[in-house]
């Protein structure tokens, strides 16, 4: 399973379900094309997703800087985390952005867009650029201050950089 390339536009979500549309269509990654994408990665089981990645993307929304879309990959605890408990879940957290949910084959652990994606955990965070290419991809807690400079950053460009600029792996550890 790679890992999602840095500079490349990802492969399209394979979505099971929307929750938190207000009637609106569900969002396409080339539809988002002209606006910077911050894609939140989560379970709802999980307490760094919960705690600092769902609030942050909250806050992210509030801030009108990026479209943001959820992503909700459950790989552990299926059972627990069915449609009618993530819809009161973000209803309860007060959740305002369309959230998909990653789609399953039965029998399988990790579900499709997570497997295609080359994901690790939650909470991931994807930032795309105008373009519709990844630029940033974070596993794990990240600061406000450093989210926010690299979303001011891809808000700022009006052209797109070569690729060759984009340089280093661009992938940031959690702690």
């Amino acid at each position: 399973m790679a890992m999602i390339a840095l500079g490349a536009a990802p492969p399209d979500w394979t979505i099971e379900r929307w929750l938190g549309l207000g009637g609106g269509t569900p969002p396409r990654l080339d539809a988002l094309r002209g606006q910077v994408v911050a894609i939140e990665v989560f379970q709802m089981l999980c307490p760094g997703c919960v705690l600092h990645a769902l609030p942050q993307a909250v806050r992210l929304h509030a801030s009108g800087e990026a479209a943001v879309i959820g992503l909700h990959s459950v790989f552990e605890h299926h059972e627990a985390m069915g449609e009618a408990a993530l819809a009161a879940f973000l209803h309860e957290f007060r959740i305002p952005f369309p959230v998909g949910v990653d789609a399953r084959e039965p029998g399988e652990r990790l579900p499709l867009t997570f497997r295609a994606w080359g994901l690790r955990g939650t909470p991931t965070l994807l930032l795309l650029d105008r373009w519709g290419r990844v630029r940033h991809l974070h596993f794990g807690p990240l600061e406000d201050l450093a989210l926010g400079l690299m979303v001011g950053r891809l808000a700022a460009e009006r052209f797109p950089p070569p690729a060759i600029a984009l340089g280093g792996s661009g992938v940031a550890e959690g702690r």
